[in-house]
């Protein structure tokens, strides 16, 4: 009888890279007898992902250790902001409800995480979620109340903005006045709470995409890469060209030296 042909290494390889991770105990299984070094290799590449992924569902299960020690509140609403520190453009919170049984993994400080993942998740998070709520507070009403101020109303705006109204808030460190829903603050919270992780990503992604769009109308500022922090090419082109419309005033001042706002 003819010998089956062995499959081509570049072909297991294509397998492996089209497997999800679920796959991978299969694909290991599957090669782990062929004695090619190159599959070796290949099956060795796939046990460290099969690994990694077992870590990543312990650090997500540890991430919802909030949401199961207030587990009699049926919708718990996690909360983050973006864009306290910038000279530029709006702050803006997310407030996201999560199912009770989310398995949604990677979720974490979204500082944490890489542009590509932030907006992956995002997808997720949007399409999952039980309820997505978001704030936004312009930077003059920033300059007219101050940043503590603007970042609690764009907290109360994404928590009114919700489909479901939330029995528990599970806050990013604050505790927001004038809301009469029970807040537990969490130092933190946004890599110790799946819900408060959710709510960040939200909140970077839809601020971090308007200042890509900010960048197309004022792009001498470079809003696409900086957006809105002082990166020094910031802070030069504040130098050279004065404020544009977008800017914090009372974030600003001792950088403009009193030039006048652009049109």
């Amino acid at each position: 009888m003819e010998k089956k042909a062995e499959k081509k290494i570049e072909e297991i390889k294509n397998e492996l890279q089209a497997a999800c991770e679920s796959e991978l105990p299969v694909f290991v299984e599957r090669y782990e007898t062929d004695k090619r070094s190159g599959v070796q290799k290949l099956v060795e590449k796939a046990k460290k992902a099969i690994d990694a992924f077992d870590k990543e569902k312990l650090r997500t299960e540890a991430m919802k250790k909030y949401e199961k020690q207030y587990a009699s509140y049926e919708y718990i609403c996690g909360i983050d902001e973006v864009g306290r520190g910038p000279l530029a453009g709006p702050v803006v919170a997310g407030a996201v409800i999560l199912p009770k049984d989310c398995q949604i993994l990677y979720l974490n400080d979204s500082k944490q995480l890489s542009e590509r993942k932030r907006e992956e998740l995002y997808d997720i998070i949007m399409r999952e979620a039980v309820a997505v709520g978001i704030g936004m507070v312009s930077h003059e009403r920033i300059d007219e109340i101050n940043i503590l101020q603007a970042t609690y109303e764009a907290m109360r705006q994404a928590i009114s903005k919700l489909s479901v109204k939330p029995d528990l808030l599970l806050n990013d460190a604050v505790t927001i006045p004038d809301v009469q829903i029970r807040q537990i603050p969490i130092i933190k919270g946004d890599a110790k709470s799946v819900s408060i992780a959710a709510a960040s990503i939200v909140a970077k992604v839809t601020r971090d995409r308007l200042m890509v769009e900010y960048d197309k109308k004022y792009p001498e500022y470079h809003f696409a890469d900086n957006k809105g922090y002082g990166a020094a090419v910031h802070i030069e082109a504040l130098k050279t060209h004065g404020a544009s419309p977008i800017h914090r005033k009372s974030f600003i001042k001792n950088i403009t030296d009193g030039q006048e706002m652009q049109n």
